[in-house]
């Protein structure tokens, strides 16, 4: 951990309550003590003990939290860029992986790969270099109990590896493997799987949807899981509404994702058991279909955050700046209601109290913009508009 003081700040964004949703203070500083934040606020406000602490000048640009990604697929092996060719042709997600495409293509090349830290660690760095500060991991593209302990180690060494934090999910019921009866792979996953994974993951998740899990099956696996110690998550409402959103109500998950297909009835349900909506608007933006209602689940007073859903089939994307851009261009809703979601949303979602703000006792993660405010994060679509990655008090891009 390292010691930072971060000065000359034009727009500081905190994300303590106040006047406004972010907590935006103009003039500001940020000093970081053992790589947690000791200051934030006015320099002008600046404790003496903390002016001779190395020195990082904004020279007036903005300054946010570290981005959370609460939803990645990080670890896998190969690449569908012909299925995505196949999309824009007309066929549709389900009907790829009916063909035995989609998430199964990308198990097989899992399987065989003899290396799979390597391109996680590459693709996290690249995760980092756009200002994402914590990521969390999911297995699910083994199906088998070797592959998936696999990827979670491959998690492991992302954590290892990179100056990220990295927190991981247990997605043995991403769907169900080829070739095996539909009762006997979730008998593998409760009764194989998760005694030998589970600690290696904080975290369970369930894809539950049309064609996937149902949701006696995914209650059945979260259960389980609870009974091993890990967080319940869920895949739910992305291709239809199937009852996963109230599900996730039920068992008093940390997240319910994807919610393409969510009714105002899910969101008060999410609301009321403090379940956070993690919205996911590259990967429906990839594929051509409805986006989450992102202005109705705010509205309801859900919590909710954005996250990449970083993956090789449905949402190639590294970057929370371009996520934070079409959860305002195509979900509607605001920068501010955005960033937040990208931050602390993202925090809360994997229940990790010192993410996603900048206060005393914050984690001392943040990003220097290459900008005067964080309206350029969606205003700048696709470029590149972080200037410097600041994790635990140490400069790291």
């Amino acid at each position: 951990m390292s010691d930072l003081l971060v000065s000359g700040i034009g727009s500081l964004v905190t994300n303590r309550p106040g006047r406004d949703l972010l907590g935006v203070v103009g003039d500001a500083a940020v000093a970081i003590v053992d790589g947690a934040v000791a200051y934030a606020g006015p320099e002008g406000d600046l404790p003496e003990e903390h002016r001779d602490l190395p020195l990082l000048d904004a020279a007036g640009r903005a300054v946010v939290p570290g981005f959370v990604d609460a939803h990645t697929h990080l670890v896998f092996a190969g690449e569908r860029s012909g299925e995505f060719a196949r999309r824009l042709r007309g066929e549709t997600y389900e009907e790829i992986l009916a063909a035995g495409g989609g998430i199964h293509s990308t198990v097989e090349a899992t399987r065989s790969a003899p290396d799979l830290a390597a391109d996680a660690v590459r693709r996290a760095t690249g995760m980092l270099a756009n200002g994402t500060t914590t990521v969390e991991i999911k297995s699910g593209y083994g199906l088998d109990t070797a592959t998936e302990v696999r990827m979670l180690e491959a998690a492991a060494a992302v954590r290892e590896r990179t100056p990220l934090d990295v927190t991981a999910t247990f997605l043995g019921a991403h769907v169900p493997a080829r070739g095996m009866d539909r009762g006997d792979y979730l008998d593998l996953v409760v009764d194989e799987m998760l005694p030998v994974c589970a600690p290696l993951a904080s975290a369970c998740d369930v894809f539950c949807d049309d064609g996937v899990f149902t949701v006696s099956e995914a209650r059945r696996v979260l259960l389980a899981g609870l009974a091993h110690g890990l967080v319940p998550r869920l895949h739910a409402e992305q291709l239809a509404h199937t009852g996963a959103a109230a599900l996730a109500a039920e068992v008093g998950a940390s997240s319910a994702d994807h919610l393409d297909c969510v009714t105002p009835e899910d969101a008060a349900a999410l609301r009321d058991a403090g379940v956070v909506a993690v919205l996911l608007p590259a990967a429906s933006f990839s594929l051509r279909s409805p986006q989450a209602p992102g202005r109705m689940l705010w509205d309801a007073g859900a919590t909710v955050a954005l996250a990449t859903d970083c993956n090789p089939g449905t949402s190639y994307v590294d970057s929370m700046p371009l996520v934070v851009a079409l959860a305002c261009l195509e979900m509607g809703l605001s920068p501010d209601e955005a960033l937040w979601a990208a931050t602390r949303g993202g925090a809360l979602a994997l229940r990790m109290a010192d993410r996603g703000w900048l206060g005393p006792g914050a984690a001392g993660d943040l990003v220097v913009l290459d900008a005067p405010s964080h309206l350029h994060i969606p205003y700048r679509l696709g470029s590149g508009v972080v200037e410097r990655v600041v994790k635990g008090g140490a400069k790291v891009g």
